[in-house]
């Protein structure tokens, strides 16, 4: 892959999204706020978008009052510390539980990622005081991602990805970092196996995660209170585009040496 003259990366956070509800078109409302920021998409952008933007037009608020727990989940909450309502959430989104201490709750989701609390969150998602209000990940962010990317292409003639991103802890580190959690148009793995280095030893293991680098780097400018930038537009990605699938990136299990 030759980089040689290749176009600087750069991130622009959108200014004007405003707070999405249920039912929203959000390929209408990207256009149009690309448009107040002055921004014409060209082909081989790239829109990262927060999780919860997909998260509350599709509906995924869940009112913990309505949420009956099992015998499971209040065992462990039990353990956890945790709100049994939310245990019960995490349950049923995950496929399997990983490891658990007070307060917190590590799982596979059934998207295939490992995560805390198989992603389900309440900071900005309800009113101030609201803590029965929580929100869930897209059922499926892969086609999140494809619907939302095909809508943009068609209505401006462009070819384009879409990223949907979250901040989720590390193993071995403190910290959240963005991470993708499903998207179109955009490769998952960049496979560098076989290319020559800066001294002509051919790389043999180098497998780029480049929709992850991607995902953190627009995070940096989204932000994790009140800053309200959920969307990144993206010009420059140094990788071609090609479609890709979330399912690139989780590590087999027989391959993980930590699990």
């Amino acid at each position: 892959m030759n980089f040689e003259g290749r176009s600087p990366l750069t991130l622009t956070a959108l200014e004007g999204i405003p707070l999405i509800r249920q039912g929203n078109d959000l390929a209408q409302i990207l256009l149009r706020v690309l448009k107040q920021n002055n921004i014409d998409l060209n082909d081989g952008d790239v829109l990262v978008v927060a999780q919860k933007v997909i998260s509350k037009a599709e509906g995924r608020k869940v009112d913990l009052k309505t949420i009956t727990p099992s015998k499971q989940a209040e065992d462990l909450a039990a353990e956890t510390g945790k709100d049994p309502r939310e245990v019960e959430l995490i349950l049923q989104e995950s496929t399997e539980i990983l490891r658990s201490r007070p307060g917190l709750i590590i799982v596979e989701h059934h998207r295939g990622f490992v995560c805390a609390n198989a992603g389900i969150d309440h900071s900005n998602v309800a009113a101030e005081g609201d803590r029965d209000t929580v929100l869930l990940l897209p059922e499926n962010p892969d086609k999140s991602a494809q619907e939302l990317r095909q809508k943009i292409e068609k209505a401006e003639n462009v070819q384009i990805g879409v990223v949907i991103n979250d901040s989720h802890g590390r193993a071995w580190r403190n910290g959240t970092v963005g991470i993708s959690i499903g998207f179109s148009g955009v490769p998952g793995i960049v496979d560098l196996r076989g290319k020559p280095d800066l001294f002509d030893y051919q790389l043999r293991i180098t497998l780029i995660a480049a929709v992850d680098e991607l995902a953190a780097a627009a995070s940096l400018l989204m932000g994790q209170a009140d800053e309200g930038l959920p969307v990144v537009h993206v010009r420059g990605f140094p990788y071609p585009l090609r479609e890709g699938s979330f399912q690139e990136l989780p590590r087999e299990g027989s391959r993980d040496l930590f699990r």
